[in-house]
């Protein structure tokens, strides 16, 4: 079954089908003038059927952002005018590469609050499926929210804690923060559950299963859990952690990753579906998406 959400971390060893870039940073020009009329239409399809199910699913900040950005459906945004707007909110820049890029190039990009955006689009015939982030993922899912002052911290954060992960050799736990918040966190608001993760966002039939399948486990987020917890990047999540509000990730880019670090290296890795006695459970989840997926896997 094909799946409309690519797997999204953005950071690992492969590259766009451009390849390596010139320049060391990976970065390359957007070319958006050389943009297909074709290539356009798919914006316009993903733009559209997103548009008209995230109203009262994603997360007044995500809804926010979009309205104050040149983002639109008729066309794939120019990352020049992107960058503007989000340089005067919240001082990030928009830069384009060819896809996945190296770790270190990725950290070091957050670190100076640079997006590495895909420059490429999904073809037609890939609407449902992608196995890397394509500029709809990253623009659509990811900057709205980089207007939000906290998100904008807390990805730059991000940034300097992945480079110090990688010398101290824990990126993988680090790693499941990220995944676990900006691409596949929910967040309570007015007394509902609410998307703000770009994974879920830029996903339509994620968009669905994260807030209203009963399958998948809805928790409270708690740090040390969230980087014992290992992660799906080939279908939907089995558990989504939940904060109380956007603002907990302010708290979370101040905190000390070095005493977490010796603590959880200590103990066992958790698997996406599990439960601990000690969770804070807000929807317990049947598990039957993925215990039927399961069993349709060739033994």
């Amino acid at each position: 079954m094909l799946r409309d959400r690519a797997p999204v971390t953005k950071h690992g060893a492969a590259a766009g089908e451009g390849g390596r870039p010139a320049r060391a940073d990976w970065t390359i020009d957007q070319g958006w003038e050389c943009y297909t009329a074709a290539e356009h239409a798919v914006w316009r399809i993903l733009f559209n059927r997103q548009a008209a199910l995230l109203p009262g699913r994603a997360c007044d900040e995500f809804i926010g952002g979009m309205r104050a950005l040149p983002i639109g459906p008729d066309e794939i945004p120019d990352f020049r005018r992107l960058s503007d707007v989000l340089m005067q909110r919240t001082g990030w820049q928009i830069v384009a590469v060819p896809g996945l890029v190296p770790d270190e190039v990725f950290f070091e990009h957050l670190a100076n609050r640079r997006f590495p955006a895909g420059q490429f689009i999904r073809k037609p015939e890939q609407l449902d499926y992608l196995e890397e982030p394509d500029v709809f993922h990253d623009v659509f899912g990811h900057v709205p929210m980089l207007m939000n002052q906290v998100i904008a911290d807390f990805i730059q954060a991000y940034g300097v804690g992945g480079l110090r992960a990688q010398k101290l050799g824990v990126l993988p736990h680090l790693a499941r923060v990220y995944w676990y918040t900006v691409e596949f966190g929910l967040v309570q608001q007015r007394g509902a559950l609410r998307i703000y993760g770009s994974g879920i966002a830029s996903s339509h039939a994620e968009s669905v299963f994260a807030l209203d399948d009963p399958s998948p486990n809805r928790i409270g987020f708690d740090l040390e859990r969230v980087m014992r917890t290992l992660y799906r990047i080939d279908d939907f999540q089995e558990t989504y952690f939940v904060l109380d509000g956007i603002d907990d990730l302010l708290r979370l880019a101040e905190i000390d990753f070095g005493g977490l670090y010796e603590r959880v290296r200590m103990m066992r890795d958790l698997e996406p579906g599990e439960i601990l006695p000690e969770d804070r459970v807000l929807v317990l989840g049947t598990g039957l998406y993925h215990g039927l997926r399961s069993r349709e896997k060739p033994q």
